[in-house]
């Protein structure tokens, strides 16, 4: 019987388009993020309903991952048993970008999710000769790096400082300006945070009294006060 991680590679492999699958892409000037056009040509769509394993910790890290709809969350169970979310990953996100050979976090499907996943390997071969999804690699491992930094900063900053910097965080990563919707529940982002979820709860309420922010529904918020939310988050 075939594992969880065969069946998925399985289906993927399944999934790729076959005859696009090896051939060189090229990459006209006029296209901003040549990685993504690498993975829509070559790479395999596949579906993954809520709160569906993608892949898992110390699985193999032979694929690279790209956001076409819903939203993804990479964590870690710790060894006490909490969950300790590493990042949100949005459309248009790429993820499972390791530094080693297999993944040091799990990623699951917050909402029902596409993505498109291409093989590692392959990728690897084409920035050997394409400059510009060499760069691009490049900028997205000094990204992950920048979040691991942003993780360690967490552990000197107050939960108010914490909450204000990942409204701020998802405001800039959205689309809607001020109004931030949240794909994520409050247990996800007191995971994230390294908080409870109460912590978080009694602190967005905070805000709120303090005029900082709106909360219309549990999953949408609106920024009134960026200033205010800037100098927490300085």
């Amino acid at each position: 019987m075939l594992t969880q991680t065969a069946q998925r590679n399985d289906a993927i492999r399944r999934a790729a388009p076959a005859t696009r699958s090896v051939a060189p892409v090229a990459v006209t000037a006029t296209e901003r993020r040549p990685l993504d056009e690498t993975m829509h040509l070559m790479g395999a769509t596949m579906s993954y309903p809520r709160n569906t394993e993608i892949f898992g910790e110390n699985e193999p890290a032979d694929y690279l991952y790209r956001v076409v709809s819903g939203s993804v969350r990479t964590y870690k169970i710790l060894s006490d048993g909490r969950r300790q979310i590493g990042g949100f990953y949005l459309p248009g996100d790429i993820f499972g970008l390791e530094f080693s050979d297999e993944h040091t976090l799990s990623a699951e499907a917050i909402t029902d999710t596409k993505v498109q996943v291409i093989k590692r390997s392959a990728i690897d071969a084409l920035a050997g000769r394409n400059a510009a999804i060499a760069r691009e690699l490049f900028t997205l491992t000094g990204h992950e790096l920048q979040r691991v930094q942003e993780r360690i900063m967490l552990l000197v900053k107050s939960a108010q400082e914490r909450v204000a910097g990942f409204l701020l965080e998802m405001a800039d990563r959205g689309a809607a300006g001020n109004s931030v919707e949240l794909p994520m529940s409050r247990q996800d982002i007191a995971d994230y945070l390294g908080l409870t979820i109460e912590t978080v709860s009694r602190t967005l309420s905070g805000l709120e009294t303090a005029a900082a922010i709106e909360v219309p529904t549990s999953r949408r918020i609106v920024l009134r006060n960026r200033s205010a939310l800037n100098r927490l988050n300085s």
